[in-house]
C-alpha cells in the first residue's frame, strides 16, 4: 500500500509554494521527513502528497547576514549546525541542543526547520532557540510574514504556520560581547532519547552583573516556556551561588509538567531545577562547552566529502500508482525503478532491487540496521522516501567490498568475531566504514559516536569496538 499519492521533487522554492498553495492542508513539506515518514507509516498523518525540498540550491545554508544576525536554512540539518563554527561560537546552546539529537545519521537527516514545525514540547532545538530569542521567517504564495518564536506555538503540536506556508529562514543575534549561553538535557539514556526535560539559558554580563537572562524550559509545559520569575532574579546582580540557587528554584515553579512514560511530573520539576543550577554554575566557571566536540573532531558520517546535487529543470513528480520512474546509482549501477513512488527507499532497496543487506528493525530511525549512504552521506534509509533517490547515487552493504576483497571493516569483523545473530550487523559495518573514511585514526570515543546509532540486540558491542579498531590500524598501515 502506497504511504503517499504524489512526490513532488521540487526544484525551487517558487514551485514548492505553488504546489502548497494548491493542495492546502492534503501535502506536506518533506525536509528531513524523521518525524513525518514516521508519523505516516503509523497512522498519525495521511497526507496525498508531499513535497521536497532538499534538492533547492542554498536551502541548508548557515551564515550571518548583513543585519549580523545568525540565519539557518530550512534544510539545514542538525549535523550541519552542529558542526557550524558559526553556530558553536555565536549560539553555542543551538549547537549543544542539535549535537544531542538522537544519532549521526538521524542527525544527517532531521532538520532544524523540522524540529520546529513538529512542535513537540519535548523537542531540542526550541528550547535552545526559545533562549536565543529567535524568529522565523514564514513564505507562501500570499506574501512573507516575520514571527518571533514566542509565538509560533499554540499549543502541543499546533503552531501559526498555515498549510501554505514554509519556513525560509530561522534567525537569531548572535552571542558576542559579554553573552554566555548552555543547553542541558536529561534523557533516559545518551542517546536517542526523547528528552524528559531540558533546559536553554542566555545571559548576558556587563561589569560583573547580568544585564540579560533568558532560562527556556522543554518538556515541562504544553508549549516551551520561559521562566521569567527566575530570569528576573538574576537580572541586576553578580551571578553567585545565592542567586543560583534562587533562580534554579523559580524555574522549577514555572513549569507545569505531566506524567507520562518517561517521567513523572514530580521528578520532571525537580530536574528543572537541577538542570537551571547546574547550567548557571557552568556560565559561571566559563565550561558552558561541557562535552561538545570542536567542529573538527565532530564525528558526522559524512564520508570522504558532502555531497548534495542540486537538481535543474522542471519540478518532478512520482505518482504511487505509475509515472515517472526513480532512477538512480545503486552500488556503481545505474538502475530504473517502477512501482517504488509511495514507499520508503528501504522498501525499494529490499523488494525491488532485491538488495537484502538493508534490514527492517525499529522503522523509526532508532535501530540503524537500515543503514546505507546516499550521495555519500550515512543514512537511514527506513526514514528516506524512495523517490529522494531519484538522481542520487546510494551504497548499500552489497557494494562495499570489491569483486575480490572484503572491505576492511568487514574482514575485521570476521577476525573479532564481531557478530552474533548478523542482524544488526549491515548497519554497524556501513557506519564504521563510513567513520574511517572520514577519520582514519579515530579514538575510542569517536568510534562509540560513530555507533551510537546501530543496537545490537545481542549486546556484542565490545567485539564490534575491538574490531572497528583494527580495521583503522589495517588501513592506516
Amino acid at each position: 500500500m502506497a504511504l503517499w499519492d504524489v512526490y513532488y521533487t521540487a526544484t525551487n522554492v517558487e514551485d514548492a509554494l505553488r504546489i502548497l498553495a494548491d493542495h492546502g492542508q492534503d501535502a506536506r513539506i518533506m525536509a528531513g521527513g524523521t518525524d513525518l515518514i514516521v508519523e505516516i507509516q503509523h497512522g498519525a498523518r495521511a497526507p496525498s502528497i508531499l513535497v521536497d525540498i532538499t534538492r533547492v540550491g542554498g536551502l541548508d545554508e548557515i551564515r550571518q547576514g548583513d543585519d549580523g544576525n545568525v540565519h539557518l536554512g530550512p534544510m539545514a540539518t542538525h549535523a550541519q549546525a552542529a558542526a557550524s563554527p558559526l553556530v558553536q561560537e555565536h549560539g553555542l546552546p543551538l549547537a549543544q541542543a542539535c549535537w544531542w539529537v538522537g544519532a549521526p545519521a538521524l542527525r544527517n537527516r532531521g532538520t532544524i526547520a523540522g524540529n520546529l514545525a513538529t512542535a513537540s514540547p519535548a523537542n531540542d532545538t526550541i528550547t535552545a532557540l526559545r533562549a536565543l530569542n529567535a524568529q522565523l521567517t514564514l513564505q507562501s504564495t500570499r506574501g512573507t510574514r516575520v514571527v518571533p518564536l514566542s509565538e509560533f506555538y499554540t499549543g502541543v503540536r499546533r503552531t501559526v504556520l498555515q498549510p501554505d506556508e514554509l519556513v525560509v529562514d530561522i534567525a537569531f543575534r548572535p552571542l558576542t560581547n559579554g553573552h554566555q549561553g548552555v543547553y542541558l538535557k536529561l534523557g533516559l539514556r545518551r542517546n536517542l532519547a526523547i528528552a524528559v526535560t531540558n533546559v536553554a539559558i542566555v545571559v548576558k554580563n556587563e561589569k560583573g552583573k547580568l544585564t540579560e537572562a533568558r532560562i527556556a524550559l522543554g518538556s515541562v509545559a504544553p508549549t516551551i516556556i520561559q521562566a521569567p520569575d527566575a530570569e528576573a532574579v538574576l537580572i541586576g546582580h553578580a551571578l553567585t551561588d545565592g542567586r543560583i540557587e534562587e533562580a534554579a528554584r523559580l524555574a522549577a515553579q514555572a513549569a507545569r509538567p505531566i506524567d507520562d512514560v518517561r517521567g513523572s511530573a514530580w521528578y520532571r520539576t525537580e530536574e528543572v531545577a537541577a538542570l537551571t543550577r547546574r547550567g548557571l554554575q557552568q556560565i559561571k566557571r566559563g565550561d558552558e562547552r561541557m562535552e561538545l566536540p570542536k567542529p573538527e573532531d565532530m564525528v558526522l558520517l559524512w564520508g570522504k566529502s558532502r555531497c548534495r546535487p542540486r537538481l535543474t529543470g522542471p519540478t518532478i513528480a512520482h505518482h504511487a500508482a505509475g509515472g515517472e520512474p526513480i532512477q538512480c546509482n545503486v552500488n556503481g549501477e545505474n538502475v530504473v525503478v517502477h512501482g517504488a513512488n509511495g514507499t520508503t527507499l528501504l522498501r525499494m532497496l529490499r523488494e525491488h532491487l532485491g538488495l537484502m543487506g538493508a534490514k527492517p528493525g525499529c522503522e523509526e530511525g532508532e535501530c540503524g540496521a537500515c543503514t546505507v549512504w546516499l550521495d555519500g552521506v550515512t543514512t537511514l534509509s527506513c526514514l528516506t522516501p524512495a523517490p529522494r533517490a531519484h538522481g542520487a547515487s546510494i551504497i548499500t552493504i552489497e557494494g562495499l567490498a570489491g569483486e575480490d576483497t572484503l572491505h576492511p571493516v568487514q574482514q575485521a569483523f570476521i577476525e573479532e568475531d564481531a557478530v552474533q545473530c548478523g542482524y544488526c550487523t549491515p548497519g554497524f559495518v556501513m557506519s564504521a566504514a563510513s567513520l574511517l573514511e572520514e577519520c582514519p585514526q579515530p579514538t575510542r570515543e569517536q568510534i562509540k559516536t560513530a555507533l551510537s546509532g546501530n543496537l545490537c540486540r545481542c549486546t556484542g558491542y565490545y567485539k564490534i569496538i575491538t574490531a572497528v579498531e583494527k580495521a583503522a590500524e589495517r588501513m592506516h598501515k
